[in-house]
């Protein structure tokens, strides 16, 4: 199987930590032969009569796909759509500046933690799926959705489990504590490895941070997260900052261990357990480990969820042809043809439903899909940059023994409320 090796997820939600407002996700993969739409839901568009023009803003990576989609589109409904490749980098900080003046794109691919800031510069609007919301995977339609409304039809979702080298642990653990103690048992030089680093990794943190029932922010009666309601520093928190101390001075957690780190040792054989994301399958298949991938375990007793980062197609607020704009991404990227050539440049778990089933007979897309089927969406809302700009710094002088845990996540919390209210 050949698997992405840059994680468009890591992408977002790192560059968060500078600029939430300017955050990208970047993603990378193979072309594949493109894909075509499905002829009976191209038959009924209605679409048809409209004619005029899309043009849509798409990477590299996913181009190929959508230019024969394009193409069956426009032959069915006389609407031409007109692909422009973009870094996908770039996309949010250029759609942010050209909607406003009327030159940006009518449809943009993106990254559903944008869309927060999005919506807030008025810059994308509601898509209607209508019953066509079953369609996909609940996570996703829900990361693509923002004070109740769905923003944009989702294609790949992406999120971390745990991989397990079955020649040095035969069964997945049930819980952090089981985990440490196999991983102490087969006698290597790490039991467990995840990345940390010296500014702290809260990503990585995160499923641990669940199962103390700690989650970043509440939610509302429809599922949308509540950024009145921050919960991060509820009594839960302080529990899993003191069980940060805890790991930390007992050696499971190492702000000297980065992304390069844990891989190069998990491949080396020096540990049998790694907290991480799809991205990093390859060099493991290729090191010809036994590779078994497991659900995350929990540290606090509830389940570990871990974020689910989604990409996915945006209208623009400013689009002249709406009816085309959301015919095209319904019925031809939506479907399941084409979400399931998106995956094959992808190797990501595909949103809809009916491609993720046939996807699922690669062992590693259907172990992280079901992982991430119970995790959560990474929040889309703006109030979010103040989060990821002290939480790590604080999960990190945490781990190393270099502040009192209660005290320290207090002070983060009272920092990210200050924030938040500016």
């Amino acid at each position: 199987m050949k698997v992405n090796k840059n994680p468009w997820l890591l992408g977002g939600a790192l560059t968060a930590i500078a600029a939430l407002s300017l955050t990208a996700c970047g993603g990378s993969g193979s072309n594949a032969p493109a894909a075509s739409s499905s002829p009976a839901a191209a038959e009924s568009s209605p679409a048809a009569a409209s004619g005029g023009k899309l043009t849509v803003w798409v990477d590299a990576n996913r181009e190929p796909v959508l230019k024969e989609a394009a193409a069956d589109f426009a032959k069915q409904s006389g609407v031409k759509v007109d692909l422009v490749i973009k870094d996908f980098s770039k996309i949010q900080e250029d759609f942010l500046r050209q909607v406003p003046t009327g030159k940006g794109p009518d449809i943009t691919i993106g990254a559903h933690d944008w869309l927060g800031n999005l919506v807030n510069n008025g810059v994308v609007q509601p898509v209607e799926l209508g019953d066509k919301a079953g369609e996909f995977q609940d996570v996703a339609v829900n990361a693509m959705s923002y004070e109740g409304n769905t923003y944009g039809v989702p294609y790949a979702t992406e999120n971390l489990a745990l991989l397990r080298n079955a020649d040095l642990v035969k069964e997945a653990p049930k819980t952090f504590d089981d985990m440490i103690a196999a991983g102490e048992k087969a006698d290597t030089e790490f039991p467990f490895l995840v990345q940390v680093t010296d500014v702290g990794d809260p990503f990585h943190a995160y499923p641990f941070q669940t199962s103390f029932g700690a989650p970043v922010f509440g939610t509302d009666e429809s599922g949308a997260y509540d950024p009145a309601d921050l919960q991060i520093g509820n009594e839960d928190g302080i529990e899993f900052a003191k069980w940060l101390a805890e790991e930390g001075e007992e050696g499971n957690l190492k702000t000297s261990i980065d992304g390069d780190i844990a891989k190069e040792k998990f491949v080396s054989g020096d540990s049998p357990f790694f907290l991480t994301g799809p991205w990093n399958v390859e060099a493991v298949e290729d090191a010809d480990i036994n590779l078994e991938i497991d659900p995350i375990p929990s540290a606090g007793g509830e389940e570990a969820q871990p974020f689910v980062a989604v990409q996915g197609f945006f209208v623009s607020a400013k689009t002249e042809n709406l009816l085309a704009a959301t015919e095209f991404l319904t019925n031809y990227i939506g479907n399941e043809e084409v979400q399931t050539e998106l995956y094959e440049v992808g190797n990501r778990p595909p949103a809809n439903k009916a491609a993720f089933e046939a996807a699922k007979s690669d062992e590693t897309i259907a172990a992280f899909g079901e992982v991430g089927a119970n995790g959560v969406p990474m929040p889309n809302i703006p109030e979010m940059a103040a989060v990821w700009e002290f939480w790590g710094v604080a999960e990190a002088e945490i781990i190393t023994g270099k502040a009192d845990p209660a005290k320290r996540w207090k002070q983060m919390t009272e920092d990210i409320e200050k924030a938040i209210s500016k």
